[in-house]
């Protein structure tokens, strides 16, 4: 058995208290699944042989507390001959060394409340921590916030140094061979951040082109559609909206390429990475706050969803002028712009009533957590996909005037056979330490018109499953999310609340 090694104090360079602040590095070794489990995202039959992680000090990226442990899986005979050779961990290496639910208590105190990070941990190391904590019984710890470097450093760093797996970073900055040990892992991933923001750093001041620009600028770009006769039918809508003036036509397009070293973004680029470095969040899900908007403070009762649309800045399609909708910018840091949809200088939010279900909770993605997103496929009305349409154009070019050379998914898909088209709403989820719950507002309305909200006492995908089952109709509340992450860019449709209406 590998000796876990004895964590030390929780104190940064200047002996002071750092503990909340800390970033959880972490790594799992794995036994490798036979057959079509093999390489898969989920389950597939994975069982951990250890875990290692490191807590670092954000500011000074020093080691302050480590923790590393063999695991004895249930099953031995789960180590193949391939799962060696993958990591070494043999067998008799294993055999006196502590089952999960032996250091569980441990590596939840490590992981729990903070912010988690890894190479590719979002679509392996995380699912795997859950899995290994369901299979306990116990709830597993939430992280406060997750930065996958390995996305991070593909968006920022580019792939001047081949692909972006972790031995092909070691070898580029000549770091030495990755031992697939878990300790070893997270040691060598925070200094490959080290090594390409500093690369980054100094590349960011070869070029005198032009200095950095302020972190913060306080400007406010508004792209608007300003002429209602501009606004063509709804099939052709997006194309012809390109040459018509409900595009800013002054705004520049460009796309970059971060391999190339004297590249003025570079500069933003570097800038950019260290603060993340910092930070060592990426959430892309958060929305747009409106402390400035008033909302009707009652909006979440039966009587006020009634009328939801006139009383609490919901707007029907119908209301909704379309030469009034604008779409604003802040910045989140000097190369990432949260887009902002404005209808008279107030966020837009839609109501659509009787809306049909076509495909019920789908859970195929996953949030930072590990823990499934939750969303549904509804129908789209002619007067929603032209709301719709406008807002995706604007945004996109938007976006596209920043530099954003993301493929763009948009908001309506369109069904060639049917000529119908959906959208997809999502349903948003908050964790509070043991406990999640849906954020958007569910409530049934009944035969009679009488309407009461749903409870729930845990997340339950299979139950809600049922009752947004296909063919089910909605009233939907939502507003919108703009994002642009991993080289996709979009906007989602956020419920904020959905009247079932009863069968």
């Amino acid at each position: 058995m590998e000796a876990a090694a004895e964590p030390s104090a929780g104190r940064d360079r200047d002996g002071q208290e750092d503990d909340g602040a800390m970033i959880a590095f972490f790594d799992v070794e794995t036994t490798v699944p036979s057959g079509s489990g093999r390489g898969g995202g989920g389950g597939g039959g994975y069982s951990l042989l250890e875990f290692g992680a490191i807590l670092v000090c954000p500011r000074r990226l020093i080691e302050v507390e480590n923790f590393s442990t063999l695991i004895r899986p249930s099953d031995l005979n789960t180590i193949s001959s391939l799962s060696i050779r993958c990591n070494g961990i043999t067998r008799d290496s294993v055999t006196a060394a502590p089952s999960f639910g032996d250091v569980a208590h441990k590596v939840f105190s490590i992981l729990h409340g903070r912010v988690w990070a890894g190479h590719n941990i979002l679509r392996f190391d995380c699912a795997r921590i859950r899995e290994a904590f369901a299979e306990i019984g116990r709830p597993p710890p939430e992280p406060m916030g997750t930065i996958d470097t390995l996305p991070l450093l593909t968006q920022r760093f580019g792939r001047r140094a081949g692909n972006m797996k972790m031995a092909t970073l070691a070898t580029y900055f000549g770091l030495g061979p990755q031992k697939h040990r878990s300790l070893d892992d997270v040691r060598l991933n925070l200094e490959v951040v080290k090594y390409c923001a500093a690369v980054l750093f100094l590349e960011s001041n070869v070029s005198t082109a032009s200095p950095v620009k302020s972190f913060l600028t306080g400007n406010s770009t508004t792209v608007n559609c300003n002429n209602q006769s501009d606004i063509p039918a709804v099939p052709n809508l997006v194309d012809n909206l390109q040459g018509s003036s409900c595009f800013d036509n002054n705004a520049g397009e460009f796309s970059h390429d971060l391999g190339q070293y004297n590249h003025p973004r570079l500069k933003d680029d570097a800038a950019y990475l260290l603060t993340q470095i910092e930070q060592m969040r990426i959430d892309s899900s958060q929305l747009y706050s409106a402390a400035s908007v008033k909302r009707n403070s009652a909006s979440n009762s039966p009587d006020a969803i009634r009328n939801l649309s006139s009383c609490s800045g919901f707007l029907e399609p119908d209301d909704v002028l379309l030469n009034c909708i604008t779409v604003t910018h802040t910045n989140l840091s000097p190369t990432v712009k949260k887009m902002h949809i404005l209808h008279l200088n107030v966020p837009l939010w839609i109501c659509c009533r009787d809306l049909v279900i076509h495909f019920g909770i789908s859970t195929k993605f996953m949030d930072h957590t590990g823990r499934p997103k939750l969303s549904i496929l509804v129908n789209a009305p002619e007067s929603l996909c032209l709301v719709l349409s406008i807002c995706d154009s604007l945004v996109q070019r938007s976006f596209r005037s920043f530099g954003s050379n993301s493929e763009w998914r948009s908001l309506i898909k369109k069904n060639a056979f049917t000529n119908s088209s959906t959208i997809r709403l999502h349903i948003p989820t908050i964790s509070n330490y043991d406990a999640t719950t849906y954020s958007t507002e569910i409530y049934r309305r009944e035969a009679s018109g009488d309407m009461n909200k749903l409870i729930f006492s845990k997340f339950d995908v299979a139950e809600l499953d049922l009752l947004l089952a296909p063919g089910t109709i909605v009233d939907g509340f939502f507003c919108f999310d703009t994002y642009d992450y991993q080289q996709h860019a979009g906007i989602r449709l956020v419920a904020k609340s959905l009247v079932i209406h009863s069968r």
